[in-house]
């Protein structure tokens, strides 16, 4: 049987061989090199994106919407009771300290034991060293609050700290406690030897304002007399990032009078730490709050 031949519909395929013609022709470096050439291209198709995004915003915001929306006053958005609360005070007046503390008394309409505030606004600015207000106060009335502390220390000092009336007071153990993320404390304390071990959890405790500081009178070696002050009303104050510091000033169920004592307390400590940097005024505003009354603007007589 004769073989038959097997005709193939496949053509022979050309080679192209590149000439120097048909090549493209970069420099080796320069406006003209293949790198330069296709970052330009890649910044003019970035700048056609951008372009025609910026007219599509264009277009959108040209496009006539629904009708405005009606915003109410903030008074008109809080409760009934703060509305009521608010119209005992006058708007625009400055009120004396201690006409500002027992109107806010007035004012209260919480069914708690609310805690009256003071906000104040400085004319410091926080970012430089000697205009960084910090430090701590006793309140002769104390401040209303339960205060539980801890005391790191070696133990025959934590000996003397659970005498004067430490929460806590732990040498090891209480390491393993933060180790676990257990903190059941509102004020640490601790010596000025046992500092370094504390630096492993300055992120655990910095942030909750928790990590001793010598300013704050947390970091020294009279543990018992700190203890004693932490229990008996010793509070901190610190300016924040927008030049005011905060404070509670005891319970409304105080009454005026303790109120206002802890208050003029509080403002005589703030006036000795005036800046001898700071050039112009040095308090600007005060404003006296309870918990969740309205604010009430008080005479500033302590520049």
């Amino acid at each position: 049987m004769a073989e038959e031949e097997v005709k193939t519909t496949e053509q022979p395929v050309e080679e192209v061989v590149e000439t120097p013609e048909t090549e493209e022709k970069y420099a080796k470096a320069g406006k003209k090199s293949k790198k330069h050439i296709e970052e330009v291209k890649a910044e003019e198709e970035r700048q056609a994106k951008k372009a025609e995004r910026a007219a599509s915003d264009k277009a959108a915001a040209e496009k006539p919407t629904g009708a405005k929306p009606i915003t109410r006053p903030r008074i008109e958005r809080r409760g009934k009771k703060y509305q009521e609360a608010a119209k005992l005070v006058e708007k625009g007046k400055v009120y004396g300290l201690k006409d500002a503390i027992e109107l806010a008394i007035k004012t209260n309409s919480a069914k708690f034991d609310a805690s009256l505030e003071a906000h104040v606004r400085l004319g410091v600015d926080p970012r430089q060293a000697d205009q960084n207000i910090r430090t701590t106060i006793v309140l002769p009335n104390g401040n209303g609050k339960t205060v539980r502390v801890a005391v790191f220390a070696p133990l025959d000092v934590c000996k003397a700290a659970k005498a004067a009336g430490a929460d806590i007071a732990e040498d090891e153990e209480f390491l393993k406690q933060l180790e676990k993320g257990v903190i059941d404390f509102d004020v640490l304390i601790s010596t000025p030897a046992y500092m370094p071990k504390l630096g492993k959890f300055a992120r655990l405790l910095g942030p909750k304002g928790l990590m001793p500081n010598p300013k704050a009178g947390t970091v020294t070696m009279d543990v018992e007399k700190a203890v004693k002050e932490s229990k008996a009303g010793k509070v901190e104050y610190r300016v924040d990032k927008q030049s005011i510091v905060h404070i509670c000033l005891g319970k409304v169920s105080f009454g005026a009078d303790k109120l206002f004592e802890n208050a003029n307390t509080f403002f005589d400590s703030l006036k000795a730490q005036k800046p001898a940097s700071l050039k112009g005024t040095y308090i600007k505003s005060v404003f006296i709050t309870t918990t969740m009354g309205p604010s009430i603007a008080v005479e500033n007589l302590y520049n």
